[in-house]
């Protein structure tokens, strides 16, 4: 198992069913098990093999495009807690390419980035990684874009 634990520093709830995303429960214990969200929607798209994480980063590339992804885990409460956001983020900075990574479905790709914790966003350009962020803060989340962005719109 690659995943050691999930960080939580958000504490607000997810306040709509946007982006198609799908949240389904079960018993009225919330067990994690019984619930489920869909991770890509909006304009995210979810990479589920080497192969696709490839292609999915040269066509960034090609188009000059940054890359943030989204590595979570299904069972993971904060990651299902800031996936809504991520999607609407998805659709309010289009010049971003925005994919998920599940951490349980390629564990040894995730392995090699060395992810400790989910969620942890990853920020690439041109093949490059560009920053890190750990955690599913919203506010700490759009920061760290802004940032990003204003980097690459000066050089």
């Amino acid at each position: 198992m690659v995943i050691l634990g999930c960080i939580f520093v958000d504490q607000s709830g997810v306040s709509s069913n946007y982006c198609n995303l799908e949240f389904q429960r079960g018993d009225d214990d919330g067990s994690i098990e019984e619930q489920h969200v869909n991770f890509a929607g909006g304009k995210v798209h979810l990479v589920s093999t080497k192969a696709d994480w490839e292609r999915q980063l040269a066509d960034a590339n090609k188009q000059g495009k940054t890359v943030l992804v989204n590595f979570s885990v299904s069972w993971c409460k904060p990651c299902r807690t800031i996936a809504p956001h991520f999607c609407e983020l998805s659709i309010k900075y289009p010049s971003l390419v925005f994919l998920t990574v599940d951490v349980d479905e390629l564990p040894e790709f995730s392995s090699s980035l060395e992810i400790k914790a989910t969620p942890t966003f990853f920020f690439f350009k041109d093949g490059e990684q560009l920053d890190k962020l750990v955690g599913a803060n919203r506010s700490d989340l759009g920061k760290k874009i802004t940032e990003i962005l204003n980097q690459l719109s000066k050089n």
